[in-house]
């Protein structure tokens, strides 16, 4: 029987790893995120399957390597953390799942954006410590004549611009590659999306030394002061310390964001006061709150994506097994 390892396995789930299980492969179920410390735990299968919070480094590779373990998949679609020369060093296979329910992040990131642009994140902070006035910064537009940016007009930026033109919003994208079948958006010039839009979106992958501060200071400048900036990418997609300090200036109108920076050191852990988080510029960012809110990393997690994933991950190994290739397997 072909044993899987699987880190990162959170207790709901489980039931869906055993219902998606048509193989009856034999899975290892393990909780924790993969790391040199619980390595082990893979040893005697012959497989490994991590999500994006898992160590997929040298260090890592080198111990699943030494257990005769030639497949380390991932069941997310970003592989930022893999050491790819150790991998291609040690001869061990990567797979991902490129694509997965596109809803759950566009809602996560739609739900940010019109919770900032209507000042809902204050109102309710200041509605529960007791304070009940109706305030001037409360005075807000109404979705329908207003312009949404998005920043990647892919799976996820296309299904997030169907949700704000639902509503009678203007949807502009940016692309480096415009699909010109695409008529959820009108594809424009990133400095015309960042001076008409009153909320933009970030759906770009994280490419180490390309996608790194897409948006940064003079990104922030030519956006409106009333503007909302979302973020369900990656952390360093965007300068954090120019957010955090555009917030604290007015100079845009609120952040709504699902990742952070170093999240490995935050992902899954709790901490009683926020100055126990590890990475000084995300705290700086958080404490812009509530104008700046912070979601744990959240968007792939409902019920269709999660179900995507496995059963995407689990066509991988069944190709891998039959033919010598996962479905979706990703070289560099």
């Amino acid at each position: 029987m072909f044993k899987i390892t699987v880190y990162s396995v959170r207790e709901v789930e489980i039931p869906l790893f055993e219902k998606l299980n048509k193989d009856n492969f034999e899975l290892n179920l393990v909780s924790e995120h993969l790391s040199i410390k619980n390595v082990a735990k893979a040893e005697g299968s012959d497989a490994v399957l991590v999500s994006g919070g898992d160590d997929t480094g040298k260090d890592v590779l080198e111990k699943i390597a030494s257990y005769g373990i030639k497949l380390v998949y991932t069941r997310s679609v970003g592989v930022d953390r893999y050491d790819f020369a150790a991998a291609n060093e040690l001869g061990i296979k990567v797979a991902n799942v490129p694509n997965y329910s596109p809803r759950s992040v566009a809602e996560l990131a739609f739900i940010l954006g019109m919770t900032l642009f209507r000042h809902v994140a204050p109102a309710t902070y200041n509605t529960h410590m007791g304070d009940f006035r109706i305030l001037p910064e409360y005075f807000a537009n109404e979705i329908h004549d207003a312009t949404v940016g998005i920043i990647g007009a892919g799976n996820i930026g296309t299904a997030e611009a169907k949700l704000y033109k639902a509503l009678g919003a203007k949807t502009l994208a940016f692309q480096r590659h415009p699909d010109s079948s695409n008529d959820a958006v009108e594809f424009v010039d990133m400095d015309t999306l960042l001076k008409e839009s009153d909320i933009v979106s970030i759906h770009v992958p994280y490419i180490p030394g390309k996608t790194d501060n897409l948006v940064g200071a003079p990104e922030l400048a030519k956006m409106k002061s009333s503007a909302i900036l979302v973020n369900t990418a990656r952390g360093p997609v965007v300068d954090n310390e120019a957010v955090a300090q555009a917030v604290r200036d007015f100079k845009i109108g609120g952040y709504g964001t699902d990742v952070l920076l170093d999240e490995q050191h935050v992902m899954d852990k709790q901490f009683y006061t926020l100055d126990g988080v590890p990475n000084q510029i995300d705290k700086d960012l958080m404490k812009n709150y509530p104008n700046v809110i912070v979601t744990p990393h959240m968007g792939f997690f409902t019920v269709p994506a999660v179900t995507d994933m496995i059963s995407t991950s689990f066509e991988n190994f069944k190709s891998t097994i039959k033919t010598g290739k996962p479905i979706y397997p990703v070289e560099r």
